[in-house]
Order: C-alpha cells, then sequence, then structure tokens
C-alpha cells in the first residue's frame, strides 16, 4: 500500500476507525518489522485523530521504555504500576481516563493533556508494551476507541 492514509471528513469517530482499519492492515501486511509497524500505526492514528500524543512503551525487564510515538517529547520510561500506562501494564487491562488530573498517581509528561487511554499490546498472550494516547480535552475516549483501538493492535 502506499505510504499515504485516505482521510474520511466526518466527526463521527466510529466511522473514522472502519475508514482507518483496513489501511492499516494494508501498512503492516507484509512488514515483520515490529517497530517499523509500531511507526506506522502511531502516525495513522494521529493523522486520523490529530490527538495531543500517539505512541508506544515496551517493556524492558521492569520498565516501560519509550518506543515509535508521534507528538511532543515525552517520558522515557515508565516503572510497573506507576501512572495510567504502568498501571494498564501490571494489570493486563485497558485504562480510560476521562480527566487525567483525577487519576492518582498520573505522570503528567505534558501539561496539555486532558484524557487518556492506554491498551495493552499482546503477543502470544503477553504483554510487551501499551498504546498511550493522550488529548487535548476532557472525555476524549470510551468503550468506542478501546473497541477499534483493540483491532488495530490485533492487526500486529
Amino acid at each position: 500500500m502506499a505510504e499515504d492514509l485516505s482521510l474520511v471528513q466526518t466527526d463521527n469517530k466510529e466511522e473514522q476507525y472502519k475508514h482507518l482499519i483496513p489501511q492499516v492492515k494494508g501498512l503492516v501486511e507484509g512488514e515483520n518489522n515490529l517497530i517499523a509497524n509500531l511507526a506506522n500505526l502511531s502516525a495513522a492514528i494521529m493523522e486520523t485523530f490529530k490527538f495531543l500524543w500517539v505512541g508506544f512503551y515496551l517493556v524492558d525487564k521492569n520498565e516501560l521504555v519509550l518506543g515509535p510515538f508521534q507528538g511532543p517529547v515525552a517520558c522515557a520510561r515508565i516503572a510497573k504500576g506507576k501512572g495510567v500506562c504502568g498501571s494498564a501494564w501490571e494489570q493486563q487491562k485497558t485504562f480510560i481516563v476521562p480527566n487525567v488530573d483525577a487519576f492518582p498517581g498520573h505522570i503528567a509528561c505534558s501539561s496539555l493533556s486532558k484524557s487518556e487511554i492506554v491498551l495493552p499490546l499482546k503477543k502470544d498472550g503477553e504483554i510487551i508494551g501499551v498504546l498511550d494516547i493522550d488529548s487535548f480535552e476532557l472525555n476524549t475516549f470510551d468503550e468506542i476507541d478501546e473497541k477499534y483501538l483493540t483491532q488495530l493492535l490485533n492487526l500486529l
């Protein structure tokens, strides 16, 4: 597939996800390199939704280490169980945070972040990282995001 996206002009995020999924599938099919696929997925999500930050943290021993991302500079390392990303890793589940200031122990890599979603990235049943997305606005993420972001991660 060409390395550009066809964006759908709509405010309906479910339609945007449905339009994005086959394009990401085309980007990652035949590419075995995880870093390349994470980079392209980060870029595709950012280009589609214009979030503050979209990226991955990858498991390295007892820490998450910054991986491919789009957006402002970010925290390089996060301990297991710390912040939203470390909690998603430790508890092996998705976290949807409507207001990051209300999340106990939130790690503020950017003061512009108002809401966040973090999904575990699994390979062969083991968590190898997390997808972290931050928004400029409160209450950005919901079950629709979780559903379609999970589908996007499953393409990897």
